[in-house]
């Protein structure tokens, strides 16, 4: 059954994250060299304070050529309205929140902690080999 299936068992656990003080345009080149499209901004304790995305980061750099001073921090412009996910939640619960939030990413948390990262790619490997236990264990019989 699907719902047996916890985040915590397909979540991302090394993550690139920043923190609030952290200057803008080096948490734009660290998104650029991981290749992400966002990461998330926590304290010096691992709380989840907000996610700095692409966009944030676009957003900044036009308010910066608009009044011609382009410079700032990741608490600056990140974003602090966030779909978050237990890691005890099942995958179901986990694809509902994507389609919900339509969001590609959910920040995993466990205490107020970013402990993960779960992305729609993982929820959609747990169903495949779900089906593929699922499967063999049907033929076995």
């Amino acid at each position: 059954m699907l719902k047996s299936i916890k985040v915590r068992a397909y979540m991302t656990r090394r993550l690139v994250t920043f923190q609030p003080d952290m200057d803008l345009f080096l948490a734009i080149n660290r998104l650029l060299e991981h290749g992400l499209a966002s990461a998330p901004v926590v304290d010096g304790e691992g709380r989840l304070l907000g996610l700095l995305s692409e966009s944030d980061c676009l957003r900044a750099i036009l308010t910066g050529a608009y009044f011609e001073d382009a410079r700032g921090t990741v608490g600056d412009y990140m974003s602090r309205e966030l779909d978050t996910i237990s890691a005890d939640a099942d995958v179901i619960e986990a694809a509902e929140g994507f389609l919900r939030g339509q969001r590609r990413r959910l920040p995993v948390v466990e205490d107020g902690r970013l402990v993960g990262i779960l992305a729609r790619r993982d929820v959609l490997q747990a169903v495949k080999e779900f089906a593929e236990h699922d499967r063999k264990q049907h033929m076995e019989e």
